[in-house]
C-alpha cells in the first residue's frame, strides 16, 4: 500500500515541518509498517557549495577511517559526527565543501566502493531521514519534530519489492541534479522500458526499486528544460502501471498519480500552507480538510515557493 504526504508552507519562513510531518506520516502509518522516511527542504544553513553526506558504516572502526580518507582526498571534512541508530551498523555525517555540484556523484561513487559502506544521501537544501522502523520510532530516533524546513515530503513502506533496510526506505534521490527527491505508492510495470535509455544516457542505478527509477526520469526530464510540472505530465504518458508518487524539489513539491487513478491522492490548502497525502486522515493533522480535493487519474499539482 505505501502512504505518501507533502508539505509546502507558502511564505518560504522556516516552519515546523519535520514535526507536521511525523504528525503526517504517523496518520499513514497503517498504510506501511517496514520503514519510513523524510525529505525536510529549506532549514539545513549551508553555505553556497556546502554539502552534508550522510554513510551507513558497519560497526568497524577501521571502516570509518578508510571513509574518511577518501572524502579527504578529494575535499576537506568541514565537521562530523556520528548519529545514534539501532542494528549493527552507525550513521557517519560530515560536511565537506565543493567548488561544484558535478564533483558530488564521482566523490559518493569513490565511498560507495569500500566493502559495508552505503552513502544514504547527499544533499545542500534538504535534510534526508530514513530508517526501518515505526514513524514515531524513526521520528524519535533522529528528532526529526526539530527539523525546521520550508516544505517536506516523506513516506510509510509497505514493501512489495527489494530489500527492507534503511538504503531501500524512502525517499529516493538523484545526483543528476541537485536536491530532488521522491516518495512513491505503486509499481511502475515498464520499469526496465524506462531504466534502459536512461542508463544509456549516463545515469547509474543503485538499486532495482522502481521508486529510483522514477527520481531518475524526473531528474532527466528537469536537466533537459522541463519545468517541474511539465516533467510530471509527461511522466504520466510514460510511465505504466498503478502509481502516485510525490517529488520534492529546492522550490517546492509535486504529485502525479496515474491514468486509471488506482492509487490514492488527495490535497488541500489553505493561506498558510498547500499539503498532499495518500488519505485525508493524514491531511487533517495540518490543516482543515472541509475542503478536501482528489487528484484525479492523470492528474498532476505542484506547488512552488
Amino acid at each position: 500500500m505505501c502512504g505518501i504526504a507533502g508539505i509546502v508552507y507558502k511564505d518560504k519562513k522556516l516552519h515546523d515541518v519535520g514535526s507536521s510531518m511525523t504528525d503526517m506520516l504517523d496518520a499513514l502509518q497503517h498504510r506501511g509498517p517496514d520503514s519510513a522516511g523524510f525529505a525536510i527542504y529549506g532549514g539545513t544553513g549551508l553555505n553556497e557549495g556546502e554539502y552534508i553526506l550522510k554513510i551507513q558504516v558497519k560497526e568497524q572502526k577501521k571502516l570509518l577511517g578508510s571513509v574518511q580518507d577518501a572524502i579527504n582526498f578529494v575535499t576537506p571534512i568541514i565537521d562530523d559526527k556520528i548519529l545514534p541508530t539501532v542494528g549493527d551498523s552507525y550513521i557517519y555525517q560530515c560536511k565537506i565543501k565543493l567548488d561544484e555540484f558535478a564533483q558530488l556523484k564521482p566523490l559518493i561513487s569513490s565511498v560507495d566502493e569500500i566493502e559495508e559502506v552505503i552513502v544514504l544521501n547527499g544533499s545542500h537544501s534538504f535534510e534526508m531521514v530514513k530508517d526501518v522502523g515505526s514513524v514515531l520510532e524513526i521520528a524519535d530516533r533522529y528528532n526529526v519534530r526539530d527539523i525546521k524546513g520550508t516544505h517536506g515530503i516523506g513516506h510509510t513502506r509497505f514493501s512489495t519489492e527489494s530489500n527492507v533496510d534503511r538504503y531501500h526506505a524512502h525517499p529516493f534521490q538523484t545526483y543528476i541534479i541537485p536536491d530532488v527527491s521522491v516518495v512513491h505508492n505503486g509499481q511502475i510495470t515498464n520499469y526496465w522500458h524506462v531504466r534502459d535509455p536512461l542508463e544509456r544516457k549516463g545515469h547509474v542505478f543503485e538499486t532495482f526499486n522502481d521508486t529510483e527509477c522514477v527520481v531518475h526520469y524526473i531528474a532527466d526530464k528537469l536537466n533537459t528544460g522541463y519545468s517541474l510540472e511539465e516533467a510530471l505530465q509527461q511522466s504520466v504518458e510514460d510511465l505504466d502501471g498503478p502509481f502516485s508518487y510525490i517529488i520534492g524539489t529546492p522550490n517546492g513539491i509535486g504529485i502525479a498519480k496515474d491514468k486509471l487513478g488506482l492509487r490514492p491522492g488527495v490535497m488541500a490548502e489553505n493561506d498558510e500552507l498547500f499539503a498532499i497525502a495518500s488519505e485525508e486522515v493524514s491531511l487533517s493533522k495540518v490543516i482543515d480538510t472541509h475542503n478536501v480535493e482528489q487528484i484525479y487519474p492523470g492528474e498532476v499539482r505542484v506547488y512552488e515557493i
